[in-house]
């Protein structure tokens, strides 16, 4: 630094860089690394720092969409403890952070570590849940981690290695590796920077090889990619400079007024100028474009190359194979990433995309990624202690075991699992009341129990603290109340239509009776006749349409085509009003003052909710209802008597919970129904800390029992009870009785009352029009003889009656005709001509 230095490329390790780079600082020289990756050497405190390789930050953002790719949510960190490991891993979690992953478990290593020292480490390592391991060290002792770790039996199945850089470049200068060498990290992950295939880039590799395989050369040495972006640094720096002097700037120094007050030392620090034009330098740096081996080389705004990119790789047999690419730009693909910077970005799920992976242990199936940790721990799960509803879970009597619903569940499920889990049940309460779930769920968050199993309904509140499975039961928040049975009345048959219905289907009767009158009068000898007749003939014949019984025939295209359709219209009404009046007449109807949760809101009444429940807070937080008016209830008993008293004897008008408690509820007590809809949709699930890899398999095995049937076998073993719907109940709210019909009996004996009462009054007419003699005769008779004489002419048909009055009527005229005659033959001296015979024949003819 006192020759006059304007420019420092190196060093080749992050440490050392953070050192040189406050010197750099001082003395504004720009500091230029090709091997430097610490992500935090590009912080505002080292300006003149100078990186001409990829961020690791972005390595770190590669390696975290891998992780996220395979679906893995915790992962392990061994990294060598020095500003390039520590800052290194800071940056991985950061990235993992933003996909909702994290670092479970933090190994670091001293640098340079012995065998002994790995050895510590990745023991504790092996004792640890995460199976997915993230390896951050350098070339020296790199390739030993994977050693010891394959001694260890930690490169076999169900291991995951993600190793960084380094081992690529371990790989790619040493190549080709021993077995041995190669054994130890077979399936391993690596990353590697990725250099664009070009004709610079072939040119450079030949050059390289012919250089070291040469006979100047001392043999073959294999090129890392560090080794590229190092030869593309000079040029970086010489182009750089070019631009420099060409704007007319020149190279001066000056002293350093901190560094001259400082007298006598040893260092001659006294020699050590500032580089005058050092920011002009830097600034012609950061704007170099240009093509080299690496690529197009430039910088962006934040200091960082453009476009950074990596390959994947996966170490197999003897050699590597590359299963894909990532790149900022575009996240992982199986492409090379210089074919999608024409397209837009496409960071969606279907497009990241790698190829098969052969994993430690010679398996392309995807490692689960974690496992019990081997410590001999077990899992610590509460259960809560519940008083009530016993059939969902109770605990066995002197006994550490629970039974029920929930326990059946969750026991189904964890068998299903590929793995066994090592758990113990520890009851949650003191067996007095039923016991909140919501500090259950808290529990978990402090260490006191490692899980919940349980009727744990899943709220918003809960999954905050906690993550849930997948539900395995379906239970909203419902209204029960007091209901009554209301019998059908007597004008049930008039119910399942309103009156505007009624109305506007007797006007289309008539409507339709007169329109086909006046389609087939002119052509339909049935319709025709009389005023009367017409009239009666619309009438019969549009009512006589509802039962499908009209006698008369149409005779026109228009007449049948409205016939059609009202036909087909008149199906359909008597097939609903048969419908209707059915379920009317024989499905019980319960009828209660509570018609929902919005009647409760509105009243004042006290409202009864299962102690423990999530139902107060909700009910207070989210429907508005004063904490007054709710009163908890312990059992199910206490409900019971609680809604029989009602408000005014110091009960509830209602009672809030569960549908899944409701349903066992109701199933023996028939009193009560639910009102209203239900105004809740939630679920029980059991309860894991954030981001546990067992919520999600028991999630998997929770679907499967629903898929296989096992789900509703349980079900119906603990829940299935129906002893309020016997048969004998069911047969009873199916059979009918006269309340129902005698309305309609009544307008039949009506109807026929009036007819045979007007029937009654024209036969008396016409018995006193028509019989006088017999009236004459038996009017000095008895009045049984009366009556016979009427019955007889009720009896006798009206024709027959019509034709004796016919003769009777012409032997009346005969004989009056006769006495005329008499008369005349009497006045005139019986002197008659012929002729006044022949008149007196046609007089009796007629």
């Amino acid at each position: 630094m006192a020759t006059h230095t304007v420019a420092i490329i190196g060093p080749q390790t992050s440490t050392t860089a953070h050192v040189i780079s406050h010197i750099a600082n001082e003395l504004q020289v720009p500091l230029l690394s090709f091997s430097a990756t610490d992500p935090t050497l590009s912080s505002l405190q080292f300006p003149f720092f100078i990186r001409t390789a990829f961020n690791d930050i972005f390595q770190m953002t590669a390696i975290a969409d891998i992780v996220s790719h395979f679906g893995w949510r915790e992962v392990i960190a061994v990294y060598g403890d020095d500003d390039h490991g520590r800052n290194g891993i800071g940056g991985l979690g950061d990235k993992l952070a933003e996909r909702r992953c994290k670092i479970s478990f933090k190994a670091p290593m001293p640098p340079e570590a012995t065998s002994e020292e790995i050895t510590d480490v990745l023991v504790q390592v092996a004792l640890a849940e995460s199976r997915v391991i993230v390896l951050h060290t350098s070339t020296a002792w790199g390739p030993k981690v994977l050693s010891v770790a394959k001694s260890l039996g930690m490169m076999q199945n169900g291991y995951v290695w993600i190793a960084t850089t380094f081992l690529t470049s371990f790989i790619d200068i040493d190549s080709p590796l021993s077995s041995e060498e190669m054994d130890n990290m077979q399936g391993v992950i690596a990353l590697r920077m990725y250099i664009p295939d070009s004709k610079l880039k072939r040119s450079f590799f030949s050059r390289w090889t012919n250089l070291t395989s040469g006979k100047e050369g001392n043999g073959p040495l294999g090129l890392s990619t560090y080794g590229i972006f190092a030869y593309d640094t000079v040029y970086v720096l010489a182009r750089a400079l070019d631009t420099f002097f060409k704007q007319g700037n020149r190279i001066t120094f000056s002293p350093d007024p901190k560094i001259s007050q400082i007298s006598g030392d040893s260092l001659h620090l006294d020699a050590v100028k500032i580089f005058n034009e050092g920011n002009q330098l830097r600034k012609s740096i950061h704007e170099v474009n240009m093509t080299g081996v690496t690529g197009p080389f430039r910088y962006t705004s934040d200091g960082n190359l453009a476009n950074p990119a990596y390959e994947i790789i996966n170490v197999i047999g003897t050699g590597t194979r590359r299963i894909g690419y990532w790149s900022n730009y575009s996240g992982l693909s199986i492409v090379p990433p210089e074919t999608l910077y024409s397209k837009p970005p496409n960071r969606s799920i279907e497009n990241q995309k790698l190829l098969t992976v052969f994993w430690p242990g010679e398996t392309t199936q995807r490692p689960r990624g974690w496992v019990f940790p081997n410590n001999g721990k077990m899992l610590k799960i509460g259960v809560p202690k519940r008083v009530s509803y016993r059939e969902f879970v109770s605990q066995v009597q002197s006994t550490d075991t629970f039974k029920g619903f929930c326990i059946d569940v969750f026991l189904s499920a964890v068998n299903l699992l590929p793995y066994a889990v090592p758990y113990k049940f520890i009851p949650y309460g003191d067996g007095q009341s039923n016991p909140s779930n919501t500090e259950l769920v808290r529990l978990i968050t402090t260490g006191v129990f490692d899980a919940a199993v349980g009727d744990i309904t899943i709220t918003t509140e809960r999954t905050r603290m906690v993550d849930f499975t997948q539900p395995y039961i379906e239970s909203g928040l419902v209204v029960v109340a007091s209901v009554k049975k209301t019998d059908s009345n007597a004008w049930a048959f008039l119910t399942p239509f309103t009156p505007m219905m009624w109305t506007v289907t007797a006007i289309f009767f008539l409507l339709v009776g007169a329109v086909v009158w006046i389609l087939e009068h002119r052509l339909n000898d049935d319709f025709r006749g009389p005023p009367k007749k017409q009239v009666a003939t619309i009438l019969w014949f549009s009512f006589s349409t509802m039962f499908f019984a009209h006698r008369e025939n149409t005779v026109s295209t228009l007449g049948r085509f409205v016939l059609l359709i009202w036909l087909f219209v008149v199906l359909i009404i008597n097939s609903s009003y048969t419908a209707s009046l059915t379920s009317i007449l024989t499905v019980q109807q319960l009828s209660s003052s509570i018609k929902g949760i919005e009647s409760l809101v509105n009243s004042k009444e006290p409202i009864g909710y299962m102690q423990g429940s999530f139902a107060r807070s909700y009910l207070i937080d989210e429907i508005g209802i004063h904490e007054s008016r709710l009163v908890p209830l312990k059992t199910p008993e206490e409900t019971m008597k609680a809604l029989e008293k009602g408000p005014q004897k110091g009960g509830v008008a209602a009672y809030i919970n569960e549908r899944a408690y409701i349903e066992l509820f109701l199933s023996s007590r028939c009193d009560f129904s639910i009102v209203g809809q239900e105004f809740t949709r939630n679920g029980w699930g059991y309860a894991f800390p954030p981001d546990s890899p067992l919520a999600v398999d028991l999630s998997t095995a929770i679907l499967e029992l629903a898929e296989n049937g096992d789900l509703q076998r349980i079900h119906d073993k603990w829940l299935l009870s129906s002893a309020c719907r016997s048969q004998g109940a069911k047969l009873e709210v199916d059979r009918l009785n006269l309340k129902s019909f005698w309305g309609l009996y009544l307008v039949c004996g009506l109807a026929c009352f009036l007819a045979l009462l007007i029937y009654l009054i024209q036969t008396m007419r016409q018995y006193k029009k028509h019989s006088p003699e017999e009236l004459e005769s038996s009017g000095h008779g008895s009045g049984s003889s009366r009556l016979r004489t009427f019955l007889s002419f009720v009896d006798e048909k009206e024709d027959a009656v019509k034709s004796r009055k016919r003769r009777q009527m012409e032997r009346m005229s005969y004989r009056s005709t006769s006495e005329v005659g008499s008369n005349i033959i009497s006045n005139k001296d019986l002197s008659l001509s012929s002729t006044s015979l022949n008149r007196i024949d046609s007089a009796n003819e007629v």
